[in-house]
């Protein structure tokens, strides 16, 4: 979008400033806590668990990146240029894990894999082993929240990258056959650096999301930085110190992204042939099918199938709490604020993107591109962290209205903002925020600035320019994002408990208030609903995906 000769450049980049400032106020208030000095506790925390901290952290995000990766960058690549039994299938179905939140196919898989669980307990009972008779994989474990992570999280690369295969030019991959490219090499030296910008995309968005989660190692036991922040907050009470860990995290990602866009430097990974044609899959034989169909097949099954068919044989066993009057205004509720919370951090996302590129001196454009990445910071940070970040300058601005109008009028306005629908919609807005900025962004990289000349010639400028141009060639990036958004909103659940009115509940607030109590099996309903209502979007949206290749009918 290098729109470089608008008169309107300079209004455009005011108003991205104006925007990311407000995104990255609570990030803002969070990093300013790092300025308070924490006391001893620091000592305290350097000598007994911050190793710990920063090792499981560390492992993690490799193990993460590591599953990720291998699923969903070659689930993405198989799917869209070979032909194999399912595929259509899988094309859809590899996104359904993206509906499973972390915490409750944690629960699941330790209700069915601990020592008390129902394999272990067969094979105790058919081989008449005891105790230490056998060995069995620990599953709440720092590996275990990792694999749980990966089964999960592993849609977030497989979407980005399939949209990245399907929106390629059929013409570079061509010439590397006739230069007698193997079929790896072409994906190896052609395919895959063309999509590495949203590769990497799907990837930091994944990695976030593991830095940032706290059910699923809370309840494996697994001491990473979102556990420390969580007690040095809230059970230590020392807000400084718990805010300088969210600190580490967010420059810990902060320095990812920058270290990824620096090695990226000046390159444009534009797609330079103009041959949109449809797709020629390559038919596989017999045997590679047969590999590459359980390659595709095992992510489902264990990142969804499995959890979803222990979860339904729980639930039979208490419809009531499907089958209750509360029900449906708990699914209305969930889907209410997915859905905004979805379409305002997607607008919000194309307009950044798209003041970004606007002409402006090197001044603002350095401040525009620190506030656009600090806005884009939000979901490095756990829910409650960033709850109070939120609440904060809302409470002050609360605060203040009341006592203007109390002194002026002698009416009390009371909470305008805080304890609201809107400030649980911009916590959202601030927590997702990066899924669809990134995603969308990524997806701008290949128009190139012969698309912009061209549009300019034809009077086609400014916004004009950005419905009829590039939104369009970006509609399967824009869905994907729309999408990510919509999903990751039904499954939160640390800022909607701190952030949500009085007597409002999502099916995520009702699932974990009843999984915390180990009341699994009354969970199950609820976590099931979740899950379902993210399947429809999820199949709709992938459907669309697979229609936005240029070219295609």
């Amino acid at each position: 979008m290098d729109i470089r000769r608008q008169s309107g450049g300079w209004a455009t980049a005011i108003g991205a400033l104006i925007v990311a400032a407000c995104v990255a106020t609570p990030i803002l208030v969070v990093a300013g806590f790092m300025f308070i000095p924490a006391t001893e506790i620091w000592s305290h925390l350097i000598d007994t668990v911050l190793w710990r901290y920063f090792s499981n952290t560390a492992f993690m995000m490799v193990a993460v990146s590591f599953l990720v990766l291998s699923i969903g960058v070659g689930a993405a690549w198989f799917v869209t240029m070979y032909e194999f039994p399912g595929r259509k299938i899988f094309t859809w179905a590899l996104f359904l894990p993206l509906a499973m939140p972390a915490y409750i196919i944690a629960y699941t898989y330790t209700g069915m894999f601990d020592f008390a669980g129902p394999v272990q307990t067969f094979l105790r009972e058919t081989f008449d082993w005891g105790r230490q008779d056998y060995w069995f994989p620990q599953v709440r474990s720092v590996g275990g929240a990792a694999l749980m992570f990966g089964l999960v999280l592993y849609p977030y690369v497989y979407m980005v990258s399939r949209a990245a295969f399907l929106e390629q030019s059929v013409a570079a991959l061509e010439v590397g056959r006739t230069l007698g490219r193997s079929p790896f090499r072409v994906f190896i030296e052609i395919a895959l650096p063309l999509a590495r910008p949203a590769i990497v995309t799907g990837l930091a968005l994944a990695l976030m999301e593991t830095l940032a989660d706290f059910g699923t190692v809370q309840y494996f036991a697994v001491d990473t930085f979102t556990t420390g922040i969580y007690r040095t907050w809230l059970g230590l009470g020392e807000p400084a110190a718990a805010a300088q860990l969210a600190g580490v995290l967010m420059a810990f990602v902060f320095f990812l992204v920058m270290l990824e866009r620096r090695y990226r430097g000046k390159k444009k990974f534009y797609h330079t042939g103009s041959r949109y044609q449809e797709i020629r899959r390559v038919k596989l034989p017999p045997l590679k099918s047969l590999a590459v169909f359980v390659g595709c097949f095992l992510p489902v099954f264990f990142g969804f199938l499995l959890p979803v068919m222990w979860l339904l044989s729980k639930s039979f066993l208490y419809p009531e709490t499907v089958l209750n009057s509360e029900f449906p205004a708990l699914l209305t509720s969930s889907l209410s604020v997915a859905v905004a919370a979805s379409f305002i951090a997607l607008v919000v996302a194309i307009f950044l993107v798209f003041a970004q590129r606007q002409a402006a001196s090197a001044v603002v454009s350095k401040i525009r591109y620190f506030c656009i990445r600090t806005a884009a910071m939000g979901y490095a940070i756990p829910g409650p962290v960033l709850a109070v970040g939120i609440l904060i300058p809302f409470g002050f601005i609360d605060n203040s209205v009341d006592h203007f109008m109390r002194e002026s009028f002698g009416v009390s306005t009371g909470l305008i903002l805080s304890g609201t629908m809107v400030a649980l919609i911009f916590a959202y807005v601030v927590r997702f925020l990066a899924i669809s900025l990134n995603t969308v962004e990524a997806s701008a990289e290949k128009i190139t600035p012969n698309m912009e000349r061209a549009a300019q010639t034809m009077g086609v400028t400014g916004l004009k320019a950005l419905f009829r141009v590039h939104i369009p060639i970006m509609s399967g990036s824009v869905l994907t994002a729309l999408l990510l958004v919509f999903v990751d909103v039904l499954k939160e659940l640390p800022a909607t408990l701190i952030m949500r009115p009085f007597g409002f509940e999502t099916l995520a607030v009702r699932a974990y208030e009843l999984a915390s109590d180990e009341r699994l099996a009354e969970a199950a309903g609820p976590s099931i609903s979740i899950v379902l209502a993210g399947i429809i979007p999820v199949i709709i949206l992938s459907r669309a995906i697979s229609r936005s290749r240029p070219g295609s009918k």
